[in-house]
């Protein structure tokens, strides 16, 4: 698959694809940002160009936007702060965890807002998550549980797209590592809902009436997670 790298005024890098497979230009805008076309291999390079330049409105009203870029000194969970380091020309776009800070390493002609650097900072921020979460929710739903008198028989840490948790029949629970993005008031609320789960499994009445003993604010807490939109979520 041969690709080609562009850049447009006022929209930065894009990728061009050719691939034999194709039949038509296809434009998409990827979930870190990266903006593509992917074209026959027959048509030229110069088509792609024209094509996303004729395109340019819809890829503004569809890409991410900047206050949703990660940032230089950003805290990230409970204990980690992001830091972007320049390196010199022709370096790789690396990452690690080192103490409290996640570093992430580019080479000085890319900007942070760079959608090859913002990838890498996400995933080296849900490593941190993952991290944060593996050594703090267990703790912590272990003595919610005890404080409340609910059992369970397994607790896992996954990275979740659309539930904040789950518990199955068997009384396992998951948990989101995007929890550590949340106040420690609404990851309990998430927690204490599992737990509750493992006694009543379908949400009813006896569900919350069942919940409101140990949260009784529930019903508030509910709709205020509702509200949250976590900076980092789980690409689609």
């Amino acid at each position: 698959m041969a690709t080609k790298v562009i850049e447009i005024p006022d929209i930065g890098p894009v990728t061009l694809y050719k691939r034999r497979s194709n039949r038509s230009l296809r434009l998409s805008v990827a979930a870190d940002g990266e903006i593509r076309v992917s074209l026959p291999s027959w048509v030229p390079y110069l088509a792609g160009e024209q094509f996303v330049r004729s395109k340019i409105d819809w890829i503004r009203a569809h890409r991410i936007k900047p206050s949703q870029h990660l940032r230089h000194g950003q805290a990230i969970g409970k204990a980690h702060r992001l830091h972007f380091e320049s390196m010199p020309e022709g370096a790789k776009i690396t990452t690690r965890l080192h103490q409290n800070q996640i570093q992430v390493f580019h080479p000085a002609s890319l900007d942070t807002s760079h959608p090859h650097v913002q990838k890498a900072a996400q995933n080296a921020c849900i490593r941190a998550l993952r991290k944060e979460a593996e050594q703090l929710l267990p703790r912590r739903l272990q003595d919610l549980a005890e404080r409340t008198g609910f059992t369970y028989r397994s607790v896992s840490i996954k990275q979740m797209k659309s539930r904040w948790g789950s518990c199955s029949t068997n009384k396992d629970i998951t948990l989101n590592l995007f929890l550590m993005q949340l106040p420690w008031r609404l990851i309990d609320y998430v927690l204490m809902h599992e737990l509750t789960h493992t006694k009543v499994m379908r949400h009813g009445a006896p569900f919350w009436q069942e919940l409101e003993k140990h949260v009784p604010h529930a019903k508030s807490l509910r709709k205020e997670i509702a509200k949250h939109h976590p900076v980092l979520v789980a690409s689609s």
